[in-house]
């Protein structure tokens, strides 16, 4: 069990949680910077969208081969220890991609394998952070936690595409050099956070350990619930993907204004990541979530329709702020209704389920935009969004009903048993 720390804001004083928050925000930081400069290298290099979109395709991929093997590692292993082992593997190949620029000898191919490093690494972090969580942070306040490391990555990112468009300036390699030295900086903190570990599985590596964090996902309806309805929602509501053709083609604004429209998702949600952390929803917990998406399909639409640039800078900040009320009831969830043997399993499908949604979601929106334009797109999305809110809200009923994280039902039966 981790020890007691105090509520709200003071929870950034309790040592384990304020060491794990702060190397989240270095690592975030390191990341959006590192995205930055790859983008502008590989497009320098070949002049190929396509090279970009491989990019992406070169961080998702290790997620979706690795998920079975993350679950058992984030398990079996001393968590903090898999971390810290992440964030070296990261620094490395970072490293890698300073020393190649500046020697020139590393072309397309070089850089797309670094990349598939650095998100095989990812691929285990992420989860197991997730899983890490419950460690350093009382079962009471794991919902203000979960709000505070939100707010650590979209704090991320806004600052990180900056300062990584602005160290490429000095060069490549500048970018890419202190990318590595916040992995490193971030494994250090990892590194120094002390806690009381719980014990880890044991039980024998078969087929079914294998599959044991699916299976325990199918047999839960609430947990099995929240993640379906991520993944249909951001599915169909990928409206950020569109953002360039709106800039230029509907709001008629300048890569300035795109910039803008990409950092407004984030601002709404870091903004509302830091409401929940001081003041986190306790009461009528599936409600709100429902009322979240409802909220992010109705901002896509209005964002759809507009062609204010202040209105629609609005509807994407709402879009972010919705977005981050779900992210953190659904981990809070997933988080207190796993028990700690089984977190790492459970939180590596989770990322699947995330990681797909946000992929998919913006090759969705691209393929109907190609076929229909980009507004009807947008609109279309939004209103599937809604639709899936309140499919789910009848599917799942005993969701809709959650009052607490931990609550029973009415009918005093363990909710998600």
């Amino acid at each position: 069990m981790p020890p007691a720390s105090p509520p709200g804001p003071a929870l950034l004083r309790h040592p384990p949680f304020a060491l794990l928050w702060s190397s989240r925000v270095l690592a975030n930081v390191g990341f959006q910077m590192l995205g930055v400069a790859v983008g502008w290298q590989l497009y320098a290099l070949t002049g190929s969208a396509l090279d970009l979109g491989l990019v992406g395709l070169a961080q998702f991929a290790p997620m979706v081969v690795l998920t079975l093997v993350v679950g058992q590692v984030a398990d079996r292993c001393d968590r903090r220890l898999v971390i810290v082992a992440c964030q070296i593997v990261k620094t490395g190949a970072t490293a890698a991609l300073a020393l190649g620029t500046a020697g020139g000898w590393l072309g397309k191919l070089g850089i797309l394998g670094l990349i598939v490093v650095i998100g095989a690494a990812r691929a285990f972090e992420n989860p197991t952070t997730s899983a890490m969580v419950p460690e350093v942070v009382p079962r009471p306040l794991l919902a203000r936690g979960m709000a505070w490391l939100v707010s650590a990555n979209q704090t991320a990112q806004i600052v990180g595409p900056a300062l990584g468009g602005l160290l490429f300036a000095l060069g490549a390699e500048a970018a890419f050099w202190a990318s590595a030295g916040l992995f490193a900086a971030s494994g250090a903190l990892t590194a120094a956070i002390r806690r009381q570990p719980a014990p880890r599985a044991r039980e024998p590596l078969t087929l079914a350990a294998v599959f044991s964090g699916v299976a325990f996902i199918l047999g839960r309806r609430v947990l099995l619930g929240v993640m379906s309805l991520d993944l249909f929602a951001v599915l169909l509501g990928g409206a950020t993907a569109l953002l360039p053709v709106f800039a230029r083609d509907v709001l008629g604004t300048g890569p300035v204004g795109l910039g803008l429209l990409r950092s407004a998702p984030a601002v709404g949600a870091l903004v509302t990541s830091v409401v929940l952390a001081r003041h986190p929803i306790e009461h009528g917990v599936g409600r709100a979530l429902f009322r979240a998406v409802i909220v992010f399909g109705a901002a896509t639409v209005v964002f759809g329709v507009s062609t204010s640039f202040p209105l629609s800078l609005l509807a994407l900040a709402v879009l972010g702020a919705a977005d981050v009320v779900s992210v953190v009831i659904r981990f809070s969830l997933v988080q207190l209704r796993t028990p700690d043997e089984m977190r790492g399993r459970v939180s590596a499908v989770h990322s699947l389920f995330t990681g797909t949604s946000n992929e998919l979601g913006a090759f969705e929106s691209g393929v109907v935009a190609a076929l229909l334009g980009a507004v009807p797109a947008v609109l279309i999305g939004g209103a599937g969004t809604i639709a899936v809110a309140l499919l789910w809200m009848a599917l799942f009923p005993e969701i809709r009903r959650l009052r607490g994280f931990e609550e029973r039902s009415a009918g005093g039966s363990r909710l998600g048993a």
